[in-house]
């Protein structure tokens, strides 16, 4: 039995990732969102009833303590830090709330999640931590105008990747971060309306489900371009 916790489980990549796991009966999938309604459905979908909707606002001021109420009881062996704010605005259009709002959700709140796991993650096996990150955090790739913030908190993320591996080197978590290029979720259809991305949701959530499941034997601290452009 595995017991895997991914945020911003409501849509897009988060969702995708819960159903392609949830296919394996001996996987306990808890879905983490603010949209009570969307996870319902996700938790509908599965189709071994093993995905486990838990309602929460990243933002809450008592998102510490709530994830630890919930999950105290868990041995968590692998966490997805899901979920994610975008903001397309040209740099000096973007107001210090979009900033704030864009570091509370992409790193403050992943932080906080890792913080709630950790008292519960590599005592039975190996723990995975997987960050999901950006390619527009990445240095040396492609920038795009108007995602200046999105992609500075990708890079806060990425850096948070390498530095909390070192520091969990000996409790038995590995922490990797994906970097995706682009992928077709509701996120990036709001932000470019008209663009039409090479990987779908489901696709990607595969890859992820089972990068989640894998990669902590071959990775730790790494940062992994998922991306079919180059640079």
């Amino acid at each position: 039995m595995k017991n895997i916790v991914i945020t911003g489980a409501s849509s897009g990549i988060g969702y995708a990732t819960a159903l392609s796991l949830s296919k394996n009966p001996d996987h306990r999938v808890y879905a983490l969102a603010r949209n009570s309604k969307a996870l319902a459905t996700l938790a509908a979908a599965a189709q071994q009833g093993n995905i486990i909707p838990i309602t929460f606002d990243i933002l809450s001021s008592k998102l510490l303590e709530s994830i630890n109420a919930k999950l105290k009881s868990l041995d968590i062996d692998i966490l997805i830090n899901n979920a994610g704010h975008l903001v397309n605005k040209p740099f000096e259009e973007t107001t210090d709330e979009e900033w704030q709002a864009t570091f509370d959700v992409n790193l403050f709140g992943t932080l906080r999640i890792i913080r709630a796991a950790l008292p519960v993650m590599g005592r039975v096996g190996r723990g995975h931590i997987i960050n999901i990150g950006s390619m527009g955090g990445v240095q040396g790739s492609i920038k795009f105008p108007g995602l200046t913030a999105y992609s500075a908190s990708k890079a806060a993320i990425a850096n948070l990747t390498e530095t909390l591996a070192q520091e969990l080197a000996n409790k038995n978590i590995a922490v990797n971060c994906l970097a995706f290029g682009a992928v077709q979720t509701e996120m990036l259809g709001k932000a470019f309306p008209n663009y039409k991305a090479p990987l779908t949701a489901a696709e990607t959530g595969d890859f992820v489900g089972h990068f989640a499941l894998t990669g902590a034997t071959f990775f730790n601290g790494k940062i992994i371009p998922v991306s079919s452009s180059t640079p």
